[in-house]
């Protein structure tokens, strides 16, 4: 919710006047660089010595250039930003008339080794010490929260997330039972049955919310009435898929809950933020922002006009304090919602996402643009994702970022939709050397990169982890059906604690990926990766999980370790290929395969599996139309192996599978400890296995400074 307050206003009027004011004045602006600060002043023609205090008066300081240039500019241009917090009252924008060229790119970039934070939020002060549940908390007026104009549900200090009231404080309670449950998964809950003492009536009437997961996805739902006799909990939205006795939830933002150091609490009726003091810091010391603005960059160009946002390039920026919550929905249970768009999960009374929180917009949002780049950029303390590459965004550049505290995700490209006019579609962006973790803050279910209906894009050496669902998620089309999802390559990116984090907080969620796919996407290749410590929940936490429709696959060159339920699954899908890849410590199966189909699934040749525990496959073997052969199996645990649907050696091979297959110790130097190189002698050399090299996955190591 953005906030059409006092302090907006008079940033937006101080902007324009100052810009009205230099041009009237007929200041000098100094060509092909502009300089900005947070303590200069948008009257001052934009030197380094008398900067400008804002971006957008420095943006229209390259309009005006460019307008003196007949539109085109006839040298680079270079927009710098001195350290400091900017906080913007509106987005940034830039549209068509912002642009560069090849010759003549416009950039902005901070100045040499300083941080410039491009901020969405604003800060809070004048705090004061009282007295809240029997304890002393800090507490700062907010009447735009008493008059109803802002509402946010993230808070930061000195950079640090803090968390909203909780209980429990940490891990989860599981759901006792429900009262009625729906037959079909798909058909959401608004209420379930608690264990005693686990929610009680304190959860009335403070915008508290239940977090609850179910399957791959977390439902947030506003609590509006708790039958304390009966155990149950009723909210004002459903989940998003149906609940089941033992999901994990937890309560949070309830006054009563106010206690644990950090914690704080927002009361929307007396306007008042409190939180329980941090040790040894004090409001003298700490800075606290609260987000006002969905995104602080906005992109915008005109695809369908021909017409583009192209040859921008931000360098060393940092982007933060930005927050998107769902759109009010019904606020009573049994109120008819008002049905908001056609897809059924995508409703005002649905609270959460049908999968990846593909609704949760970016801090920065691109549309109609060609040859943006971010590079050597930070984007933290953001309530969504960091940047969305949308409608009509061809060979844009993500390098050498990092994306971390993210309310969602780190990269989303492309849509949901299925564009069919080929200047509204996305392709051949690029995600590569960046470092994306600590996401999933708010919306469990979100991704490191998303890709949906989008084509030729390279997602390459990134560095994935800590997130409560997928590394990476490639498609928006399940079944068999139409999908632009083509052509997309994944490779040298390292990928690791997704389900569980490194903290040891989850699982939480299940059918989950390193990689995961969906959909029909010839051309697409996943090779030369790391994927590791994949943990799902109830199910489904596998290395290389091609899902519905999946097909026409490379999987080359991956290795793939410690995952709950198998180094690679795949659901329904055609002809993909899986070789060359080493599958190892898979808990409960290493291999997974469901359903039985008619056509060839996949072939699976010249792969090391080498496990401890659990078996060898898992389910839908009867009739496998598979192509298994020169492969090499390893119980390193003991015990025979077995195959298929429980099947010996010999059994599977009278099959036609594995003809040329071996059941012998791949002889790695060091398993237990990461080091699958193998050592003189293996036979691995049987089956024409052909080692790579695992040292260049991951960010580049001599990564070039950020000029």
């Amino acid at each position: 919710m953005k906030m059409k307050n006092k302090i907006s206003a008079k940033i937006r009027f101080r902007t324009r006047f100052a810009v009205l004011l230099a041009l009237l004045a007929g200041q000098p602006v100094a060509s092909g660089e502009y300089w900005v600060s947070a303590t200069g002043n948008d009257a001052s023609p934009g030197t380094k010595e008398k900067p400008f205090g804002t971006l957008q008066r420095a943006r229209d300081a390259v309009r005006e250039l460019k307008r003196g240039q007949e539109g085109v500019l006839s040298q680079p241009v270079r927009v710098v930003l001195r350290r400091g917090v900017y906080y913007l009252g509106e987005p940034l924008r830039l549209t068509t008339l912002d642009g560069g060229s090849e010759k003549c790119p416009v950039t902005y970039a901070v100045y040499g080794s300083e941080k410039a934070v491009i901020s969405g939020g604003y800060p809070i002060r004048d705090w004061r010490q009282v007295e809240l549940n029997g304890r002393a908390v800090w507490a700062a007026d907010l009447p735009e929260v008493r008059e109803g104009k802002l509402f946010f549900h993230q808070l930061w200090i000195n950079g640090q997330r803090l968390p909203r009231a909780r209980h429990p404080k940490k891990g989860y309670l599981k759901v006792a039972s429900i009262p009625r449950r729906a037959e079909s998964w798909t058909e959401g809950g608004n209420r379930f049955c608690f264990q005693e003492g686990d929610i009680g009536t304190w959860a009335v009437g403070g915008d508290t919310e239940v977090v609850v997961m179910s399957r791959w996805v977390e439902s947030r739902l506003p609590v509006v009435r708790v039958d304390e006799g009966e155990h149950t909990a009723y909210f004002g939205k459903r989940s998003v898929f149906r609940l089941d006795a033992g999901d994990l939830y937890y309560a949070e933002h309830a006054r009563s809950l106010l206690e644990a150091p950090g914690e704080w609490y927002l009361d929307r009726k007396a306007g008042v933020l409190y939180v329980v003091p941090l040790p040894g810091v004090t409001p003298d010391t700490f800075v606290a922002v609260a987000p006002v603005l969905q995104d602080v960059v906005r992109i915008e160009g005109e695809p369908t006009r021909n017409k583009w946002v192209e040859h921008v390039a931000f360098r060393g920026l940092t982007f933060a304090h930005t927050e998107w919550y769902f759109p009010p929905g019904s606020n009573m249970v049994g109120l008819r919602p008002e049905v908001t768009t056609d897809e059924p999960y995508l409703r005002a009374d649905v609270g959460g996402c049908p999968q990846a929180a593909v609704r949760v917009p970016a801090a920065v949002v691109v549309s109609g643009a060609r040859r943006i780049a971010f590079e050597g950029c930070t984007f933290t303390n953001v309530g969504g994702y960091a940047v969305a590459m949308e409608r009509g965004c061809r060979h844009n550049h993500i390098s050498r970022c990092e994306m971390t505290d993210l309310g969602a995700g780190g990269v989303k490209i492309g849509e949901t939709l299925l564009r069919e006019s080929n200047a509204e579609q996305t392709f051949g962006n690029e995600v590569i050397d960046c470092h994306i973790h600590n996401a999933g803050r708010i919306f469990h279910s979100a991704v490191g990169i998303w890709v949906g209906q989008s084509y030729k894009n390279r997602l390459a050496n990134n560095h994935i982890h800590d997130l409560y669902y997928s590394g990476i998620s490639i498609g928006w089309t399940w079944l068999y059906g139409k999908t632009l999802a083509r052509e997309n390559v994944v490779e040298y990116n390292h990928v690791h604690h997704l389900g569980k984090l490194s903290n040891g907080d989850g699982p939480i969620l299940s059918d989950m990926g390193g990689v995961y796919t969906v959909g029909m996407p010839p051309g697409t290749a996943i090779r030369n990766n790391s994927f590791h410590d994949v943990a799902g929940f109830r199910y489904g936490g596998w290395g290389i999980y091609l899902d519905e429709g999946s097909s026409y696959i490379l999987v080359e060159n991956n290795l793939v370790t410690h995952t709950t339920h198998g180094g690679f699954h795949q659901h329904y899908g055609r002809e993909n290929t899986v070789r060359n890849n080493i599958f190892a410590f898979g808990r409960f199966q290493q291999i997974y395969r469901s359903p039985k189909e008619p056509h060839l699934s996949f072939t699976f040749e010249r792969n090391i599996v080498y496990w401890t525990e659990g078996r060898l496959t898992g389910t839908a073997w009867g009739n496998p139309k598979v192509v298994f052969d020169h492969n090499l199996y390893w119980n390193a645990g003991g015990g025979e192996v077995r195959f298929g649907d429980d099947l010996s050696f010999e059994e599977w091979q009278a099959k036609g599978l594995d003809q040329h297959s071996h059941i012998a110790d791949p002889l790695f130097v060091d398993p237990e400890h990461g080091d699958f190189r193998l050592k003189p002698g293996s036979p691995a050399a049987k089956i024409r296995f052909e080692p790579w090299d695992m040292s260049a996955v991951g960010p580049v190591k001599n990564s070039e400074d950020v000029p």
